[in-house]
């Protein structure tokens, strides 16, 4: 990489006269710079241990002693914004297939074994970099713009959908799924139906690609998560209480996953706790809707109801249980 051309891509600003132009790798981790690397610092205090292993350059948004007239030191407004210029100027010559999905089929994909040609990104600005930056030439690229920014690539297009049902469930319940796709039998499979058609877009997507693909399993989606409880909200092992509180982080899937319990659960008593945000004039009346305005009011609501499912939105399981300095606090209040 080009001192100038960083230069006239980032708009940084050059500080000092060095004698250097070209980097041999961009490095985030100061332990793992080597001689000839340029150093991306998000944090000041990295610098000495990245100048120590033989940096030639350094990137910085935050104050920082300059204190080496032979590296090339830059500063730029914003480390991400920078480093995402550089990116969409150098996947150029990569000739990337980038395609663009919502994050359940992107969380789907990194739990399906593929080959190095295809990538799924998310994360930071820094991971992004870290997996788009050796991928090869016309590989393969699967990410969210509800997640990462599309401006880090020049063009992308739309996941390529099923048009008709490839996936045969054979048995489930609302969070296990047994199911056959191309004559093979996956059994019994942590995933609940919710997520099926979503499963079934990005299986047809690998096929109509030709990207060679292998479940081995689904866990930790993020999404719908189901946490089985007693009366007093205590975690009890999966499968063993008729209490079971679901979390959804993500309020655009609400309305679909509220469809869903209504036809795959109608046997059950449901409740929905959303925030107030949500709160419309088609949720007024409605008996099993609660609105919450701090989390601190959801855990009331769950103990104050009766239910077999409560769709929680807006948050994660982590409010059952409360850090030690909370209970301490609540116990000198109390």
């Amino acid at each position: 990489m080009r001192l100038e051309n960083i230069l006239a891509l980032t708009k940084g600003t050059l500080l000092g006269e060095p004698s250097v132009s070209l980097f041999e790798s961009v490095v985030f981790d100061p332990s793992k710079v080597k001689r000839g690397s340029f150093f991306v610092a998000y944090s000041p205090e990295d610098i000495p241990e990245a100048l120590q292993n033989g940096a030639y350059g350094v990137m910085f948004d935050k104050p920082t002693q300059i204190n080496d007239s032979e590296v090339a030191w830059i500063k730029v407004e914003n480390i991400d914004n920078a480093l995402k210029k550089l990116l969409r100027f150098y996947l150029l010559e990569k000739e990337l297939q980038v395609y663009a999905c919502d994050p359940i089929t992107l969380h789907l994909s990194s739990m399906i074994l593929t080959p190095p040609s295809f990538c799924n990104i998310e994360g930071s600005m820094r991971e992004i970099w870290e997996k788009l930056w050796p991928l090869e030439k016309k590989s393969i690229v699967l990410f969210s713009p509800a997640l990462s920014d599309s401006n880090i690539f020049i063009e992308h297009s739309q996941l390529i959908r099923a048009q008709e049902n490839t996936i045969t469930i054979i048995e489930q319940t609302l969070f296990e799924t047994s199911f056959i796709h191309n004559d093979t039998f996956y059994e019994r499979q942590m995933l609940s139906p919710f997520f099926v058609p979503y499963l079934e877009h990005l299986l047809f997507f690998y096929t109509f690609l030709r990207i060679p693909f292998v479940i081995k399993g689904f866990s930790k989606m993020g999404h719908f998560i189901p946490v089985f409880t007693n009366s007093r909200l205590e975690i009890k092992e999966f499968g063993s209480s008729d209490r079971v509180i679901i979390f959804e982080p993500l309020l655009e899937l609400i309305d679909e996953q509220i469809d869903f319990l209504d036809v795959q659960a109608s046997w059950a008593k449901i409740i929905y706790v959303l925030p107030d945000t949500m709160r419309s004039s088609l949720t007024i009346g409605i008996e099993n809707i609660f609105f919450y305005r701090y989390p601190e009011e959801i855990l009331t609501i769950l103990q104050s109801k009766s239910f077999h499912f409560a769709l929680v939105a807006g948050v994660d399981k982590g409010i059952l249980n409360p850090s030690r300095s909370s209970m301490k606090q609540l116990e000198l209040i109390f």
